[in-house]
C-alpha cells in the first residue's frame, strides 16, 4: 500500500515538473508562431498578440495590419514564404531577456521576386502576469531597408510592342505616330462646334461627352480624337479654332492600309469581358493588344513584358531605394512570308468586289499573298473609329470586316484538276480513255430521278483527260468519279489534306469532303467530283494542292513566318510524269481551252477555272463564285489562287480569269 502511494506521488512530481515546463514558452517557438501567422496572412493577431510593448508604442496597430494588406495588395505579393534558423545548440533561456533568430523572407511581385534577410529580436516581457516572448517589429520586415515614413512606389516601363514586316522587310504594322487633336476648354468657343464636329465627323454630343468628363479643368488639353500624320491638312484646319492643340503621340500604324487588312489585323482596347480573362497574364484596362488578324494570332510574340520596379523613397529626399525590379522586355519583330508589293497589286486588281486570293510559292509553302476584299482601314480601328462608322462597315452587304482567306468555299471546277491527280495515282483514271458523251446532260440511270449532270460546252463527244480539262467537262468528272468510287475518292483527298487542319500558324478553315465525312449517294459523288456537292476549300489550300501537282506530287506545308522550317506535308501525290502530263494539259487550258483571256505576253500563264454555283436545287438560278488557280510556267515559283463572289452577271469565272491577268500584266 505504500508502494502504491509513493508511486502516485512520484507520478504527481513528473506530471507538474512537465506541465512547468511546458508553460514557460521557448522563443523559437514563440516565432515560428508568427511565423506561420505571417506566411497565412493573418497581420491582426501578429500585431495583436506578438508584437512587443516597444513595437506598440511606435505603431498603431490600424498601422499595421493596414500597411501590410495595401502594401501587399498594390504590389499583387504571392507565395509569402517566411523561414527563420534555430540555434544549433540548446540555449537557456529562461536567463536570457532576448533573443535573436536570423530570418530569411521571399515572396513574388508585380516586378518579380522579393527574397532578403533580415535578424529578428524577441524580449522577454510580462503581460496579464505570465511571462512570454514578443517580436521587436521594424517596417523593413515588409520591404527591406524601409521605414516608418517611406513611400512605396511603382513605376512601370511599358514594353516595345514588336512590328511586323514582309519578306523584304517592308514595314506591315510599325510602332508610328500619329496627331492627337484636343481642346482646352477656356480657350475653346462653343460657337465652333459645330464647325469642329463636321470636320472631325463626331457628333456634338461625342465632344461634349469628353470636354464633361470628371477630370476636366479648364485649362487642361482634353483629347478628343487620334488622326493619322497623313492627315496634316485636317489637323491644320483644326487647330485654326481657337482652342484646338494638335502633338504627336505613339499610334501603330499600318502603311499598307486596307491591302493588307485582313492579314495583320489590328491592336486595341480589351473589353471588360476580355480582360476578366486575361488579368493573370498582365493585361490591364490600358493594355492594347491584337484584336484580329496576325496582331492577334501573334500576340504572345509581339506584346512583349512591361517593366516594373517597386521602390522607397524617404519623405524629405529625392533619393530611392530599389526593392525588386523586372527589365521591360520588348515584343519582338516577326517577318512574314508575304510579298507586300504583291498583296497590294492584287489587292488592287479585286478591291471592289467580294473575294479573296492567296499566292503561294509551290517549292517552299511561303505565302506570298494573302487577300480578301473588300477591306477596311485598320488604322481607323487604331486612332478610334467612330460608332457611325462602325456600323456602317458591319451592316455593309459585301461584308468587309469578314477574312475571307480564312474561309471555305466551294472549290467549283478547279476540284478538277485534284480529282484528276487523285485518279492518276490511284491507277483507276487512264488519261486517254475516252468517254463518248454527245449532249451537255447526262445521268447515270433512272434511279437518279430528274437530276442530271451538265456540261457547259458540247464541242467534244469523244472526251479524253486533256480535253475535260481544256473546257471543264462536268460529265466527264463526274464518270471519272463514279469509275473510281467513293472509297477511293475519298482516301485520295485525304492524301491531299482534307478534312485535316491546314498546318499553318496563321488558322485557316479545313476542307471537307462532305458535311459528315462520307459520300453515300451516287449522285454526291459525281457532284462532288467536279466541285459541287458538299466539297468545301479554302484559298490557301486550292493553291496548295495545286502547288502539290506543281511540284511534282510534293505539296508543302503553307507558311506564314519567315523563320519557320519548311515541311513537306503531303508527298507521292502523283509521279513526276503524271505531275508532267497535269502541267501540260494547264498550260492548254489557257492556250487552247476556256482560260484564253489569261494570256498575257512574256508569260506562259497555265491554270484551271472553276465556277461554283450556290443554289438551293438545280433548274434554278442562284449566286456564283468564280475561282481560278494560275501559275506562269516560266516561272513556276508562285501559284495564284482567287476567288471572287457573285460572278453570275460578270462572265462567271471568265471574270476572275481577267482580273488575275490584270495583275500578272501589271507584275514583274
Amino acid at each position: 500500500m505504500i508502494k502504491k502511494i509513493m508511486l502516485l506521488c512520484t507520478f504527481a512530481a513528473l506530471s507538474l515538473l512537465f506541465a512547468g515546463c511546458q508553460e514557460k514558452a521557448q522563443p523559437d517557438d514563440r516565432l515560428q508562431e508568427y511565423v506561420d501567422l505571417w506566411n497565412k496572412g493573418k497581420f491582426d493577431k501578429m500585431f495583436s498578440d506578438y508584437a512587443n510593448s516597444s513595437t506598440k508604442e511606435t505603431f498603431k496597430k490600424e498601422d499595421f495590419v493596414t500597411r501590410y494588406k495595401d502594401i501587399y495588395k498594390d504590389l499583387e505579393v504571392k507565395d509569402v514564404k517566411v523561414s527563420f534558423k534555430k540555434p544549433d545548440k540548446e540555449v537557456e533561456w529562461d536567463k536570457k531577456s532576448k533573443a535573436e533568430f536570423p530570418m530569411t523572407i521571399s515572396f513574388n511581385t508585380l516586378a518579380g521576386e522579393v527574397s532578403y534577410k533580415k535578424d529578428v529580436t524577441l524580449t522577454k516581457e510580462k503581460k496579464d502576469d505570465d511571462e512570454n516572448w514578443f517580436v521587436d517589429w521594424d517596417p523593413s520586415f515588409i520591404l527591406p531597408e524601409m521605414e516608418k515614413d517611406d513611400k512605396v512606389g511603382v513605376e512601370s516601363i511599358s514594353a516595345k510592342r514588336g512590328e511586323i514586316l514582309d519578306r523584304n522587310q517592308q514595314p506591315l504594322a510599325v510602332n508610328g505616330e500619329a496627331f492627337e487633336l484636343g481642346i482646352v476648354p477656356k480657350e475653346f468657343n462653343e460657337n465652333d462646334l459645330s464647325k469642329l464636329s463636321s470636320l472631325l465627323d463626331l457628333s456634338p454630343e461625342q465632344i461634349k461627352s469628353k470636354l464633361d468628363a470628371s477630370w476636366v479643368k479648364p485649362d487642361y488639353f482634353v483629347p478628343i480624337k487620334k488622326i493619322a500624320l497623313t492627315e496634316r491638312p485636317l489637323a491644320l484646319d483644326v487647330i485654326e479654332l481657337d482652342g484646338l492643340y494638335s502633338k504627336r503621340v505613339p499610334a501603330r500604324e499600318y502603311p499598307y492600309g486596307e491591302a493588307t487588312a485582313h492579314l495583320t489585323g489590328y491592336i486595341g482596347k480589351l473589353t471588360a469581358e476580355r480582360l476578366e480573362k486575361l488579368k493573370d497574364k498582365g493585361y490591364t484596362a490600358q493594355s492594347l493588344m491584337g484584336l484580329s488578324g496576325a496582331e492577334e494570332v501573334y500576340e504572345d510574340e509581339l506584346r512583349g513584358k512591361d517593366g516594373q520596379r517597386i521602390y522607397l523613397k524617404q519623405q524629405d529626399s529625392e533619393d530611392t531605394f530599389t526593392v525588386a525590379e523586372q527589365p521591360v522586355e520588348d515584343g519582338k519583330n516577326i517577318t512574314l512570308t508575304i510579298d507586300a508589293e504583291m498583296q497590294k497589286k492584287i489587292y488592287a486588281q479585286m478591291k471592289d468586289e467580294a473575294g479573296t486570293a492567296a499566292a503561294i510559292n509551290p517549292q517552299t509553302g511561303e505565302a506570298l499573298a494573302l487577300v480578301s476584299t473588300p477591306a477596311y482601314d485598320p488604322n481607323e480601328f487604331v486612332l478610334g473609329m467612330s460608332s457611325e462608322k462602325y456600323k456602317k462597315l458591319a451592316d455593309d452587304p459585301q461584308k468587309p470586316l469578314r477574312n475571307r482567306f480564312q474561309l471555305a468555299y466551294s472549290p467549283g471546277s478547279t476540284m478538277k484538276g485534284i480529282t484528276a491527280s487523285v485518279g492518276l495515282k490511284s491507277g483507276k483514271l487512264d488519261p486517254k480513255k475516252i468517254y463518248d458523251i454527245p449532249g451537255k446532260k447526262w445521268q447515270k440511270d433512272e434511279s437518279w430521278g430528274n437530276y442530271k449532270v451538265v456540261r457547259v460546252f458540247d464541242n467534244e463527244s469523244k472526251v479524253d483527260l486533256e480535253s475535260a480539262l481544256k473546257f471543264s467537262d462536268n460529265i466527264y468528272f463526274a464518270r471519272v468519279g463514279l469509275d473510281m468510287g467513293a472509297e477511293t475518292f475519298i482516301a485520295g483527298l485525304k492524301d491531299f489534306g482534307f478534312g485535316e487542319e491546314i498546318p499553318m500558324s496563321y488558322p485557316i478553315y479545313k476542307s471537307q469532303v462532305s458535311n459528315d465525312g462520307e459520300i453515300s449517294k451516287e449522285v454526291q459523288l459525281a457532284d462532288s467530283a467536279f466541285g459541287q456537292g458538299e466539297v468545301l476549300m479554302s484559298i490557301v489550300h486550292i493553291a496548295s494542292a495545286y502547288g502539290g501537282i506543281i511540284n511534282d506530287g510534293t505539296m508543302m506545308e503553307p507558311k506564314l513566318l519567315k523563320d519557320e522550317e519548311q515541311k513537306v506535308w503531303k508527298k507521292d501525290l502523283l509521279s513526276k510524269e503524271q505531275a508532267d502530263m497535269m502541267k501540260t494539259d494547264f498550260r492548254k487550258v489557257v492556250t487552247e481551252g476556256i482560260a484564253g483571256k489569261a494570256s498575257v505576253e512574256g508569260k506562259a500563264i497555265a491554270g484551271k477555272t472553276g465556277t461554283a454555283e450556290i443554289k438551293s436545287e438545280q433548274g434554278t438560278k442562284g449566286k456564283e463564285n468564280g475561282v481560278f488557280v494560275s501559275y506562269d510556267q516560266n516561272d513556276p515559283s508562285m501559284v495564284l489562287a482567287m476567288l471572287l463572289e457573285d460572278v453570275q452577271d460578270a462572265g462567271g469565272s471568265t471574270h476572275t480569269v481577267q482580273v488575275a491577268k490584270k495583275f500578272y500584266d501589271t507584275w514583274k
